[in-house]
């Protein structure tokens, strides 16, 4: 892989920018609601019943379509905005959230492979500071981590239960189950907005499917540019030098250190 480019300053600042807005609700939430009318990344609302969101490459597209395939009828979800304010505000309103984490060199360098113009230092302080804000309020979520999400998604899903007293299904983790997640993750790339409405809850399993088949038989094999893959792992093989620089060491703690924390292994 070529050595990655380096972020221009006006690149970086709006990145800095980001990550101060995405922490206040008030401030965030109406941008991102003009920002993202819909049908996916949906922000959270009067009609939402579940918000499933945490940083980004945290697994939290297997967690909707998981969600989703699981129920009998769409879950109204708020989801992928990748921005602290959007649980902070679930919390608020007391909405039930699952709040997703992955451990940080794997969020972070995953990351940077999808969004090479973003600096690993940026990206470890906006690591941080997304669980970090949301410290005060974790226990109203329920908290699940990367490999629980794409492993066991039915044992989330029962906490969810017992915490918020919904009655949602639980995921069963079945090969053609999880293989159905995958052949989703792997359409949300043609953005189609009946796939996207199926995330939020807009669009049911029944109106899905013949847009999968259509999508599918119209884009043949997909990329696997949403999924793990060999020249992804590749990738980020590449980009754990840059990683383990020492001069990114004490930021390489304080995300160890939140993660632990959020998670609940401290």
């Amino acid at each position: 892989m070529a050595a990655q480019a380096q972020p221009t300053a006006m690149r970086r600042a709006r990145h800095r920018l980001r990550i101060a807005m995405s922490e206040s609700p008030g401030i965030y939430l109406p941008f991102a609601r003009r920002k993202y009318p819909g049908p996916s990344p949906e922000v959270i609302s009067s009609a939402t019943e579940l918000v499933i969101d945490g940083y980004t490459r945290s697994a939290s597209t297997f967690a909707v379509y998981a969600l989703q395939l699981a129920q009998p009828t769409p879950v109204r979800l708020a989801h992928h905005l990748h921005a602290s304010a959007q649980l902070m505000e679930a919390a608020r309103r007391r909405v039930p959230a699952i709040a997703v984490i992955r451990e940080p060199a794997g969020a972070v360098l995953s990351q940077l492979i999808r969004e090479p113009d973003v600096a690993m230092r940026d990206a470890l302080v906006a690591y941080a500071r997304f669980y970090e804000s949301l410290l005060g309020c974790r226990d109203m979520f329920v908290v699940a981590g990367f490999e629980e999400v794409t492993k066991d998604f039915g044992a989330v899903i029962r906490r969810v239960n017992g915490r918020f007293g919904t009655e949602l299904r639980e995921f069963e983790p079945t090969e053609p189950n999880v293989r159905q997640c995958f052949e989703l993750i792997k359409l949300r790339s043609t953005l189609s907005p009946v796939l996207l409405g199926f995330e939020s809850g807009t669009v049911s399993a029944e109106e899905l499917r013949p847009e999968v088949e259509a999508l599918t038989r119209r884009q043949g094999p997909a990329p696997e540019a949403w999924i793990p893959s060999l020249e992804r792992e590749r990738s980020k093989a590449a980009l754990h030098a840059q990683w383990a620089r020492p001069g990114l060491a004490g930021l390489r703690v304080r995300t160890q250190r939140v993660y632990e924390e959020f998670l609940g292994t401290a």
